[in-house]
């Protein structure tokens, strides 16, 4: 198997199993309350305490995967389709090598994005802030090094 095979479908594995635990409960805390060192709020204390603000980010299933990553859920398909998109590129050498540039590129951009201000909540779509800068950075640069590096060597690959 080559390296851009493996490449892909250890993202496609990586990001499948991130947008599974997206959708399980146990696995994402709720945003805590604005007061600094409260505990995470509970969905039944949502509209009696913390206000609209929480109650509409609950709803659209904003929360932290892990207590470390911000999502929400256009964030959870959105890694769902990417791993599966992945796994599926892995099967052969053209599909990988594209996958791996497309990844690398977007997920770049969204690192970069992801530390501006006005565009880190992807315009108010979702959120790729805080600990997802440094996941697309790095997961974007290992997609480049298989994607425009390591195939240097492959010629079939360069008339893409």
């Amino acid at each position: 198997m080559s390296g851009e095979k493996k490449c892909a479908l250890a993202l496609g594995l990586i990001f499948t199993l991130i947008g599974i635990a997206g959708f399980i409960p146990d696995l994402v805390s709720l945003p805590t309350t604005a007061l600094e060192g409260a505990a995470p709020i509970t969905a039944d204390q949502i509209p009696a305490t913390v206000g609209p603000n929480y109650a509409a980010a609950y709803l659209r299933g904003f929360g932290y995967l892990f207590g470390l990553f911000p999502t929400n859920l256009l964030h959870n398909i959105t890694h769902l389709a990417v791993g599966l998109f992945g796994l599926y590129s892995a099967t052969g050498d053209r599909g990988a090598f594209n996958y791996n540039r497309f990844f690398a590129i977007s997920y770049l951009l969204l690192a970069v994005l992801g530390l501006v201000p006005l565009a880190n909540t992807l315009f108010g779509i979702m959120p790729i802030f805080g600990n997802n800068v440094w996941l697309n950075a790095v997961t974007g640069a290992i997609a480049a090094y298989y994607a425009f590096v390591a195939h240097k060597g492959t010629e079939e690959m360069t008339a893409i």
